[in-house]
Parts: C-alpha cells; sequence; structure tokens
C-alpha cells in the first residue's frame, strides 16, 4: 500500500504531467477559452459546467450550439436582447436541460449583471452573498447562491435541480467545477483565476465517478457515496498535500480515471455518472 508521502508524490506528477494547455481542447473549459471579456468567460462557464454531465464531445458541441444562439457574444446577448429573440432556444435541449431552464438562467443573469453596480459587473458577486472569510471552503457560498438563483418571483421548481446544494448533501461537482476555473489561478494557463473573493484553498474538489475511482484506490476516501461529506473529506485530504491549492489535483485525479487503466474504468472520456 503506498504512504501519503508516496501518493503525495504521484499525483504531485500528475498534475505536471496532465495540467498543461493541451488538457483544454477536449474539455467543457474550452468554451470559455473561446472569449477574452471576463463576462463572456463568466456566462460561457457557468453553461459549460452545468452541461458538464455526460460525454464530453457532446457537452462541448451543446455548448457550442448555445454560444451561436448567443450570437458568440454572450454577454451582450444576455444583458441586452430583446424579448421576441428568445424564441430561439425554444428546441434548445441539452439531456434533462431544456427550454424552459434555458429561459430561467437567461432571465437570472440578466436580473443579477443589471442589478450588480460595480464598475465591472461580475457574476463573481453571486457566490459571495454567504461567503465568510473564515470559511474552511465554499458550502456557505452554494447553499446561498442555489436561493439567490431561485429568488426571482415564478422560479420554476424543475430548474433547481440543475443547481446543487450541499444542504441537499449533493456533491455539487458542476459548480465547484465552474468555481475552480473561475478561481484558480497558475502558469499552466488552463484555470482562469479572474476571481479573486474566494480563495483556493476554499475550494471543494469536484467529485465525479472518475474521481471517486481513482480517490478510492488511492485511499483517499472511503466512502461509496458520490455526496457532499464524500467531496469535502476528498479534500480535506488533498489539503494535506498542498493547503493553499488542494483542488489542483482535480484534473491530475480526472486525468488518471479517463486515461489510465486500472485507477479508472472504461467508460468514455467525460465527466460521467453523478449529474451533481
Amino acid at each position: 500500500m503506498n504512504t501519503q508521502q508516496e501518493i503525495k508524490k504521484i499525483l504531485d506528477q500528475k498534475v505536471k504531467q496532465y495540467n498543461k494547455i493541451d488538457f483544454i481542447a477536449k474539455d467543457p473549459i474550452c468554451i470559455p477559452h473561446q472569449f477574452k471579456k471576463q463576462q463572456d468567460i463568466e456566462i460561457a462557464g457557468f453553461f459549460a459546467a452545468i452541461f458538464a454531465w455526460g460525454n464530453r464531445t457532446t457537452i462541448i458541441n451543446k455548448c457550442n450550439e448555445l454560444m451561436v444562439l448567443m450570437e458568440n457574444a454572450p454577454y451582450q446577448f444576455i444583458t441586452q436582447h430583446k424579448e421576441i429573440e428568445l424564441k430561439r432556444f425554444l428546441d434548445f435541449k441539452h439531456r434533462t436541460f431544456n427550454a424552459t431552464d434555458l429561459l430561467h438562467f437567461i432571465r437570472v443573469l440578466r436580473h443579477h449583471y443589471e442589478n450588480d453596480f460595480q464598475k465591472e459587473p461580475t457574476l463573481e458577486t453571486a457566490f459571495l452573498k454567504g461567503l465568510h472569510v473564515s470559511d474552511i471552503n465554499v458550502e456557505n457560498t452554494l447553499c446561498e447562491f442555489h436561493n439567490y438563483f431561485f429568488s426571482l418571483e415564478d422560479s420554476p421548481g424543475r430548474t433547481k435541480k440543475h443547481i446543487s446544494t450541499p444542504s441537499n448533501n449533493s456533491s455539487c461537482k458542476r459548480l465547484n467545477m465552474f468555481l475552480r476555473w473561475m478561481v484558480r489561478k497558475d502558469k499552466a494557463g488552463v484555470d482562469f483565476g479572474i476571481w479573486k473573493n474566494i480563495q483556493p484553498h476554499q475550494l471543494v474538489c469536484p467529485l465525479d465517478v472518475h474521481v471517486q475511482r481513482v480517490a478510492r484506490n488511492l485511499n483517499l476516501i472511503q466512502s461509496e457515496k458520490a455526496d457532499w461529506k464524500t467531496a469535502v473529506e476528498l479534500t480535506e485530504k488533498l489539503k494535506s498535500f498542498d493547503p493553499l491549492d488542494p483542488v489542483k489535483y482535480d484534473i491530475a485525479l480526472f486525468s488518471m480515471g479517463v486515461r489510465e487503466q486500472g485507477l479508472g474504468n472504461s467508460l468514455p472520456a467525460g465527466r460521467q455518472g453523478n449529474r451533481d
């Protein structure tokens, strides 16, 4: 059995191997990398993370389809569209995410940006409503974001399944992945690091079946459940390897699960399994 020091050495090597620009092209993070403007990156990244459920090729294709519908200017479209222009989304669907869900997302995003009275409006402020400097992780942040996202009148109940919350013991994989993209920054250039108020040490590792399987094989976690408790358990273990940037190991664990026989499985190379 590998010692903790040996596991850290393995994971550090895998971070160097996989946390590279080459990772971007076949991952949903390639969608926000199409843009330069911060708000475009936020919106494209948010949808890419929310759609990250299933095969990566399908996810990327559906994201690109959505960006085309938004005229490849998501921030401009979100904040300036006319009501009649929303008809183009009525046939849009990705798995269980349908037009009802999409129109609510557009409505909430427009409301947020129009009421974020900063010089440069940002989606980051939507994630700061529950954040405290002393928080060890983003649990409060994600709980309050969920409440905020459905605070508008006539918010559709069916859409709540697409914005997970730790209050339901969800692993919140997709939101944790989005936060990783926005918060983490290193020289590799994969993650953006454009948000400065949430700190990298507060992030929670996105927990999908690939990450979970590799983590179990390395004895980083014991539970077979992909829930919030297990995601926090894994993150705390990763903090023992790097207390300031534990989630850097996400790309390593995920890539090991997808690409390396014996640590992963034979599933297609996507953020498979648990939808959260």
